[in-house]
C-alpha cells in the first residue's frame, strides 16, 4: 500500500471519529428540512443529527411566521445553543440565528472599539445617570459625564437626538457597550477654536450666542469658542449682575478687545458697541441746560457730579456757593442730589464744567450793585498829590 492510500485512509478514519460530534458554543451550517410557522428542522452538516430553529431564536420579532422567511433547503449558518432531550424525534439540538449574528455584532463592536470607528446613534431612552441608544441592534449607554464637554444638567432635550459616538469599553461577557459623544465635541472645538482664531483679530465686530451667565460676566460662544465679556463691558450703566440685561440663548454683537491663542483667552465687549455715554451727552445737552445730579466725589478743589450714567462733571470750589466756602464738604455730602447748570462741554477730552451757584440768586447781588453804581464827586475830580503837599505847608 502506498504513502498516498495510507495518508487518505488516515483522513477517512479521522472523519468518521468526528462524525456526529456536535458541542455547545459550535458555530454550524445546516439545511432547511421542515418548516412550520413556529419552528424549523435543520439538518446539521457533516454530523448526522437534526437540531431545532424556533422563531425566538431567529428573531426578537414575536409575530414572526417562519414559513414566510425561511424555505425547504436553505443553508444557515447557526450556533448550537443546548443539547435536547435524545428521546425527541425531531432533532437533538437548539440552534439560533439570532445569537450568532448577535455574536457577530460583538465581534464588529470590538472591532470598531479597536480601530476608534465612529457613529451616529439616535437617543431612544433618557435615564438617570445617561443615555440609551441602539447600535447595530445592542443597546449602548452614554453616561452623562460623557455626553458633552460642558456640564449637562438636564438630560431631557437629548431626547431623540442624534449624536456622533466612539466607543469607549466594550465587554460582550457582561453585556456593555458604552458610548463617548464628549471626545467628539472636545475634537470639535478644537478645530473651531483654530478657525475662529485664525480669523478674528481685536477690533473686529462678530455675533455671538449667550451660553452661559456668571455674577462676573457672560460667556458668548462665537463660532465654538467661547470668549468672556466682564461684567464692567456688558453695559455703560451699572448693573448687579448680567441676568439683569442678558439671557442664556440670546444673539449678541460683541467686539474683540483681546485674544490670546496660547492661553485661549477671548475678551469680548457689548458696550465697546454701543454710543458712549460722552456721545450720548454731545447729542443731548448744550452749554446752559440745566441738570440733576449726584455728588461723587469731593475734593478739596471742587465736587465731581454724575449728571448721566458714567458721566461725571466738576463743580469747582468756586461755582459750588456765592458765599466764600472753605471746602466742599462743608456745604456738600456724597450721595446728595443736586441741581447743576452746565457752563461748558469737552467731549473730545471727555470734560464737563458745571456750576450750582449759577441756578440760585446771587445773595449779595445789592452790595454788589451798589459797589457798582457808587461814584466820585464831582469836586474830587480835580484832587491831586501836589495840592495835598501843599496844603500841609
Amino acid at each position: 500500500m502506498t504513502n498516498s492510500s495510507n495518508d487518505m485512509n488516515q483522513e477517512l478514519l479521522s472523519a468518521l471519529d468526528n462524525f456526529g460530534k456536535v458541542e455547545i458554543g459550535d458555530k454550524v451550517t445546516g439545511e432547511v428540512l421542515t418548516v412550520d410557522d413556529k419552528e424549523a428542522i435543520i439538518g446539521i452538516d457533516a454530523s448526522g443529527v437534526e437540531g431545532i430553529l424556533t422563531a425566538k431564536e431567529f428573531s426578537n420579532d414575536r409575530d414572526i411566521d417562519l414559513r414566510k422567511e425561511l424555505q425547504r433547503g436553505e443553508k444557515l449558518e447557526l450556533i448550537v445553543v443546548s443539547r435536547l432531550n435524545p428521546n425527541k424525534s425531531n432533532g437533538s439540538f437548539l440552534l439560533s440565528k439570532k445569537r450568532i449574528e448577535a455574536q457577530k455584532v460583538w465581534e464588529d463592536l470590538q472591532s470598531d472599539f479597536d480601530n476608534n470607528a465612529r457613529f451616529d446613534v439616535t437617543v431612544s431612552q433618557v435615564v438617570k445617570n445617561g443615555l440609551l441608544v441602539d447600535i447595530k441592534g445592542v443597546r449602548g449607554f452614554i453616561p452623562a459625564s460623557l455626553i458633552s464637554t460642558n456640564f449637562v444638567r438636564d438630560l431631557a432635550p437629548y431626547l431623540g437626538k442624534t449624536l456622533k459616538v466612539e466607543i469607549s469599553e466594550v465587554d460582550k461577557s457582561k453585556n456593555r457597550l458604552v458610548l463617548n459623544h464628549r471626545i467628539i465635541e472636545e475634537e470639535e472645538k478644537v478645530a473651531a477654536k483654530e478657525s475662529i482664531y485664525s480669523k478674528i483679530l481685536p477690533g473686529d465686530e462678530i455675533q455671538g450666542t449667550v451660553r452661559r451667565l456668571t455674577n462676573f460676566g457672560a460667556f458668548i460662544d462665537v463660532g465654538g469658542i467661547d470668549g468672556l465679556v466682564h461684567i464692567s463691558e456688558i453695559s455703560y450703566n451699572h448693573i448687579d449682575q448680567p441676568s439683569d440685561v442678558l439671557k442664556v440663548g440670546e444673539k449678541v454683537n460683541v467686539k474683540v478687545l483681546t485674544l490670546d491663542k496660547e492661553k485661549d483667552k477671548l475678551s469680548l465687549s457689548i458696550k465697546a458697541l454701543q454710543p458712549g455715554p460722552w456721545d450720548k451727552l454731545k447729542e443731548e445737552v448744550s452749554v446752559g441746560d440745566t441738570l440733576d445730579g449726584i455728588v461723587k466725589k469731593l475734593t478739596d478743589f471742587g465736587a465731581f457730579v454724575e449728571v448721566m450714567p458714567s458721566v461725571e462733571g466738576l463743580v469747582h470750589i468756586s461755582e459750588i456757593s456765592w458765599n466764600h466756602i472753605k471746602v466742599p464738604a462743608d456745604v456738600l455730602k456724597v450721595g446728595e442730589e443736586v441741581k447743576v447748570k452746565v457752563i461748558n462741554i469737552d467731549s473730545e477730552k471727555k470734560r464737563l464744567g458745571l456750576s450750582i451757584k449759577q441756578l440760585v440768586e446771587n445773595p449779595n447781588k445789592e452790595e454788589i450793585q451798589e459797589a457798582e453804581d457808587f461814584e466820585i464827586p464831582e469836586e474830587s475830580h480835580g484832587f491831586n498829590m501836589a495840592d495835598v503837599v501843599n496844603n500841609d505847608k
